[in-house]
């Protein structure tokens, strides 16, 4: 619990709240009912370890912000997540209604874990990153999205059998629905395990060169790159694979590519976009 101000608002609540949900609790001395509801939230706050985040404003003392947001009565609750007032209450909740209230707010232990994980990836940490995701698993171990970003991190460092064991695992109703990034993970991840099989990128370019019509080569040559995540290279003789047939072992090559532009969606659009646009030329 911290108290607040109009001169550190922003930090203590709006920029927090990117990190967790922050409940604003306007009050004063004066008022009863704060004086019940503010020990109560402190309590809350403690059990739930940093579930979310409680700040308090003396509302005499912050008027402007009183006037801000509207508060009329005291004691008001407002929740703020991302940056935004998303909820709020007036009045002293008994003990139920509060925990209810602050549950649906707050991410849980695992989904906490999770979002470690995805800032260790953006320091450049996968090593990290797999602890916080195996962390979250511990905890909920029917985390799907968890699983699923720790197969990701477990392909890019190279550990097969990691990946494979946690694809695994992943719920029969996710793979079953069809899930465009579980299908991209499991064509990444056949193709790596190919890959782990074949001889060097140089040896198999020299294949392809020696037999241009030769499919399976240049198969084995993408797959090569994609686990080298020489991204464009791969998508360079996946293409090449549509342009000559389309059908070759059940369309492969238009799967390997969609995997390809699933994983680097996020990352790079324009890139994708580029190849989507000579993916759809081949097809059409």
């Amino acid at each position: 619990m911290i108290d607040t101000n109009l001169a550190s608002f922003d930090q203590d609540v709006l920029a927090f709240s990117h990190q967790v949900p922050v409940l604003a609790d306007f009050w004063a001395p004066w008022c009863g009912p704060c004086r019940a509801l503010g020990p109560l939230l402190e309590k809350l706050e403690a059990e739930m370890g940093g579930r979310f985040r409680l700040v308090k404003i003396n509302a005499d003392e912050n008027q402007q912000l009183s006037a801000d947001y509207q508060v009329r009565s005291l004691p008001t609750v407002i929740a703020f997540v991302e940056g935004e007032p998303v909820d709020q209450f007036v009045g002293a909740l008994p003990e139920g209604q509060l925990r209810a209230f602050i549950e649906r707010l707050a991410p849980n232990p695992a989904e906490l874990a999770r979002r470690e994980a995805h800032t260790a990836l953006a320091a450049g940490e996968p090593e990290a990153a797999c602890e916080a995701l195996q962390a979250a698993l511990a905890l909920d171990p029917g985390h799907d999205d968890a699983r699923v970003d720790l197969i990701e991190v477990l392909l890019g460092i190279g550990d097969l059998a990691g990946a494979r064991n946690e694809f695994a695992l992943l719920t029969h109703r996710l793979v079953a629905l069809g899930n465009a990034r579980v299908n991209a993970l499991k064509t990444r991840l056949d193709a790596a395990e190919q890959a782990s099989t074949l001889p060097p990128a140089s040896e198999l370019a020299q294949r392809v060169a020696q037999a241009p019509d030769d499919l399976r080569a240049r198969l084995d040559l993408a797959n090569r790159h994609l686990a080298d995540h020489h991204f464009d290279e791969a998508l360079s003789e996946l293409l090449i694979i549509v342009q000559r047939d389309r059908t070759f072992e059940d369309g492969v090559a238009r799967k390997s590519m969609l995997a390809i532009f699933e994983t680097l969606g996020a990352v790079d659009p324009a890139r994708v976009a580029a190849w989507r646009r000579k993916l759809s030329a081949a097809l059409n």
